[in-house]
């Protein structure tokens, strides 16, 4: 039962500071381009509290799945000077985005604060050269500093990364700095192979996800289904042991034994061989400084925001599965489990991130839509039917009941 209202706690705090703050955005920039606001609330449902203010009446309601601003003039035409419908348009535009922006930049500030506090980066100073890989035969030695590849400038092991990568296997000009001393070094990197099955598992090993096109959806196997043996070997809900035995060497074909309901059901499957280049060497941590641990903070910031970039592209290009969404059910199951303070704030502000980007995607009914709309204004220089409008933002607004109820269909799919 503790757990249980733990659980609850954690889910009111992260969607309640989310929303707040996503609603305070528009807030403060319509009292900025002097918009009246007639109502600010937090939650839907019963007012549990209410305090009228000079002009807005400031809410608080019983179910804290939402909010809204009650914008003068926004739902329909006013004469009113400081209403909605008066504004111009780039102060409409202003008042739209700013929910979406301040959930985006609210993520970055979480996430960085993150980054910075758990560390400093990792140098391109070499602490081991590995037996048997492109650094070691290349004559690279302990210490050396990697400060240049194909034309790069190389700080960090994220720089040499995308070096190596870039790459493809071929020959890669290095400057080392050795003893103060810079010499240039021509080095292929080392072939590596490893094994795609396209299963995604959670930490009790139920697929939560296929990968589109990938050999575990060519075979038939589902997400919900539950992995219990490779190659014979009970897996007992480890995922340490699942990936221990899809991965070792000289095994090409497996076969896999999910559960599906109360069935289970043994498949052969042949995972492809995905090709990645190392140099073989592992790197020094930078020097523990506020400057580095900043650093660092940026660089981890970039790679989450590109992340999020790549599974919106991979969503629009199919290779996502509308199926593979996390709705409102799903997310709180997810941030229910969080482990710590730090995952807790790691998932905020994942949650922030997606909530602004997808507002902003033009569908009527979002905020995207809402500049869509805006822009159709600006270029045709007068206003939609209102009754168009409407109906525009009615229609999206059913799209997006019917796509939040098949992402819930899905979540409690997961779930049970």
């Amino acid at each position: 039962m503790i757990a249980f209202f733990i659980s609850a706690i954690k889910i009111i705090v992260l969607l309640g500071v989310l929303i707040t703050i996503h609603e305070l955005g528009h807030f403060l920039v319509a009292k900025l381009c002097k918009v009246r606001v007639n109502e600010f609330a937090i939650g839907f449902g019963p007012a549990i509290w209410k305090k009228q203010g000079k002009e807005t009446k400031y809410t608080l309601r019983l179910i804290p799945l939402g909010g809204y601003n009650s914008l003068e003039g926004e739902e329909e035409a006013s004469e009113k000077e400081d209403s909605f419908s008066k504004a111009s348009i780039p102060k409409r535009m202003a008042i739209v985005l700013a929910g979406a922006m301040v959930n985006i930049i609210f993520a970055i500030m979480i996430y960085f604060s993150i980054a910075a506090i758990a560390g400093t980066y990792i140098s391109s100073e070499i602490e081991e050269v590995l037996d048997g890989y492109a650094a070691q035969m290349a004559g690279l030695q302990q210490g050396d500093k990697i400060i240049e590849g194909n034309g790069k400038a190389i700080k960090s092991k994220r720089d040499l990364n995308e070096v190596i990568e870039k790459s493809e296997g071929k020959e890669v000009i290095a400057k080392i700095e050795r003893n103060g001393e810079v010499i240039e070094q021509k080095i292929t990197p080392s072939e590596i192979k490893s094994k795609v099955t396209g299963l995604y598992l959670d930490e009790k090993c139920k697929i939560v996800a296929v990968q589109k096109g990938s050999p575990a959806e060519k075979q038939g196997i589902e997400a919900n289904d539950k992995l219990i043996k490779v190659n014979g070997v009970e897996i007992k809900e480890d995922t340490n042991i699942a990936m221990q035995e899809i991965g070792k060497k000289g095994v090409n074909a497996m076969t896999l034994t999910v559960k599906r309901g109360k069935e289970e059901i043994t498949i052969e499957l042949t995972p492809e061989y995905e090709t990645s280049y190392i140099l073989g060497v592992n790197l020094k941590p930078a020097e523990d400084t506020f400057i580095n641990r900043c650093i660092n903070g940026g660089m981890q910031t970039q790679e989450f925001l590109l992340s999020i970039v790549e599974n919106l592209k991979q969503l629009f290009t199919g290779h996502v599965g509308v199926d593979q969404m996390m709705g409102p059910v799903g997310i709180s199951e997810v941030v229910a489990k969080t482990d710590g303070i730090r995952e807790f704030f790691e998932m905020m502000a994942l949650i922030s991130l997606s909530l602004g980007v997808t507002n902003l995607l033009p569908i009527p009914a979002l905020d995207g839509g809402k500049i869509l709309i805006l822009l159709i204004e600006a270029i045709r220089r007068k206003p939609m039917k209102q009754q168009t409008e409407v109906n525009i933002q009615l229609m999206g607004f059913a799209l997006l009941i019917a796509l939040s109820l098949y992402v819930t269909y899905h979540d409690i799919i997961r779930i049970f």
